[in-house]
């Protein structure tokens, strides 16, 4: 495979520096090029992130002394040094979508983890395992772009990363007609450590802002289908969420109630799951978990203290599936929201794009 020049948008922020440490050995992308916002431009990325700087492992090296561009205005510096860019940048939703329509029409694809252009129609939200077909609707978004290369592709929530891909296998098999979701989401995933958010300590805050929405709306796009240059929503199944923010520094659990038009069993379940593969298995992708979804019989299981790094944080854990009196079945999933739900998950949206020859 080519070897790729990289750039990070956003590099100074949690899911920023996360995609810092995810790339700083992987076998096909290479960071050449790192911005961030108008105050931290010029300094270097340890100047700039030093002293915020939230990751377990340290820094990489290769990139401390990197000078930091300003992400807005220096558009065309960016194209000379990477092939493609990373997007994670803390702005107002407006503003994300007109930065990363600017990158892309600079001809510089973005693989972005924001959320402003998850509802464009022409735009892939992409699970490699689940939806990797969704990339053909690049083809059209260049024509309404007017570009060669340059493209926006984005990941999806990351709390749907828990619960969305042990329903997709169930969904193709007996026809998924109505979901239930109560989500448990780790702090990380507002960009806090314990440090930075004592009030979450001993504590359950029972509202997310927007959280709710996102997840019952963007399992659809997944299911979607391409049909004339877009994307179409799936009409079903119907979707509630409930998501709270729980004292847990990294892993979102989810407890999910699921009904069908056939009614599966049990241990039919557990088969589907266990052999259920995508097309970033198929591909064997860098960063695709060997096993996506591992199901665990302990009754205690899964938790996100102990699962949440399963297969480098990229796996699904699932666990306590059982019969429901108000629903056909119910179990209880976990996945790692910065890497799987987060960064790792755009990395792995770009292994795919670059595999299927989109970056070249």
């Amino acid at each position: 495979m080519k070897n790729y020049r990289v750039g990070i948008i956003g590099a100074t922020g949690m899911v920023g520096q996360r995609f810092a440490t995810l790339l700083e050995n992987h076998p096909w992308f290479h960071v050449t090029a790192l911005a961030a916002s108008e105050r931290s431009a010029g300094k270097t990325y340890a100047e700039a992130a030093g002293s915020r700087w939230l990751m377990k492992t340290p820094m990489p090296a290769s990139m401390a002394d990197m000078v930091l561009l300003d992400a807005s205005k220096d558009i065309e510096k960016m194209k000379e040094l990477v092939d493609f860019v990373f997007c994670a940048v803390n702005m107002k939703k407006d503003e994300i979508k007109a930065l990363e329509e600017a990158y892309a029409k600079a001809e510089i694809p973005v693989v972005s983890n924001n959320s402003a252009n998850r509802g464009v129609a022409d735009v892939p939200m992409v699970v490699p395992e689940i939806n990797a077909d969704h990339i053909e609707v690049i083809a059209a978004q260049r024509k309404r772009l007017g570009t060669k290369r340059g493209f926006i592709a984005v990941k999806s929530n990351c709390s749907l990363q828990s619960y969305v891909p042990p329903l997709s296998p169930l969904k193709d098999v007996y026809g998924l007609k109505k979901v239930l979701a109560c989500t448990y989401q780790a702090i990380s995933g507002a960009g806090k450590t314990f440090d930075t958010f004592p009030e979450i300590v001993d504590n359950i805050i029972p509202y997310i802002g927007g959280e709710e929405e996102k997840s019952e709306q963007e399992p659809l796009k997944l299911w979607g289908r391409v049909e004339n240059g877009r994307i179409v929503n799936a009409s079903e199944p119907s979707i509630t969420t409930q998501c709270l923010r729980v004292p847990v520094s990294d892993g979102h659990t989810a407890a999910v109630f699921a009904s069908f038009e056939k009614k599966p069993e049990i241990e039919d379940i557990k088969k589907i799951w266990a052999q259920f593969e995508g097309e970033a298995q198929k591909l064997n992708l860098p960063s695709a978990p060997k096993q996506f979804l591992h199901y665990f019989e302990e009754n205690d299981r899964p938790q996100a203290k102990l699962d949440r790094d399963l297969e480098g944080g990229m796996a699904v854990s699932v666990g306590r599936l059982r019969p429901d009196t108000q629903y056909d079945i119910k179990f209880v999933c976990l996945s790692h929201n910065t890497l799987r739900g987060a960064a790792g998950g755009a990395v792995l949206m770009a292994e795919l794009l670059a595999a299927k020859g989109y970056l070249d």
